[in-house]
């Protein structure tokens, strides 16, 4: 297999935006439904548990979100083998919860790295999806 090449920046971040795009729609029925406060304690904490049990279980099933897959990337081992539930949901936790704590130590601490303080932690990596085994 050839070296593996993690997926850009702006990849990433187009799949982040198609998966929040996708999963706010849900969540937007669910406040209505319930009456909640959006921007409140509860609206936002669903948010992000909304998102985390999305990225955990598809990218822990399959490797790839709806927006991972529209974009071709995918979360994997370190030599492309697929990865568990525990793997993805450590890794999507930072994304789910910290994000912007999580891309600011990543992108400081593992320069030239290409991810983010969680994709260490699990030991996961971002890459095209051809990669995958």
């Amino acid at each position: 297999m050839n070296e593996i090449s993690f997926a850009s920046w702006g990849e990433r971040f187009w799949a982040w935006l198609i998966d929040i795009l996708l999963i706010s729609i849900i969540w937007y029925r669910i406040i209505v439904i319930s009456k909640a406060d959006a921007l409140g304690p509860v609206g936002i904490s669903l948010l992000e548990a909304l998102l985390f049990l999305y990225w955990t279980v598809l990218e822990g099933y399959r490797g790839q979100s709806l927006g991972k897959m529209i974009m071709n990337i995918a979360v994997m081992g370190p030599s492309g083998e697929k990865i568990g539930f525990l793997d993805s949901a450590i890794e999507s936790f930072g994304k789910a919860f910290l994000l912007p704590l999580d891309c600011i130590i990543g992108w400081t601490a593992f320069r030239g790295g290409g991810q983010r303080a969680f994709n260490k932690l699990s030991n996961t990596i971002v890459a095209g999806s051809n990669y995958l085994e």
